[in-house]
């Protein structure tokens, strides 16, 4: 599988996000001045990517608003 890459964590936080990745046993490499690479195997896997990342490049309106909404939700 080819392994996804994001450019769009700045590398202050690249670091943090691939810290986190790694404690979610979510394959991923992290190069100095490389972008953040990730392998995901699974549906769960993508959900908590799409997780981190969101945490680190969203702006905090709309990690409010998505706060919100989960806490709005129902099952």
């Amino acid at each position: 599988m080819q392994p996804l890459t994001f450019k769009q964590v700045n590398q202050a936080d690249r670091w943090q996000v691939y810290q986190r990745l790694q404690e979610l046993d979510i394959a991923c490499e992290c190069s100095i001045n490389q972008p953040l690479k990730v392998d995901i195997h699974s549906p769960t896997a993508a959900i908590q990517l799409q997780s981190v990342i969101k945490q680190f490049t969203a702006d905090r309106p709309a990690l409010v608003e998505w706060l919100e909404r989960c806490w709005h939700s129902e099952i």
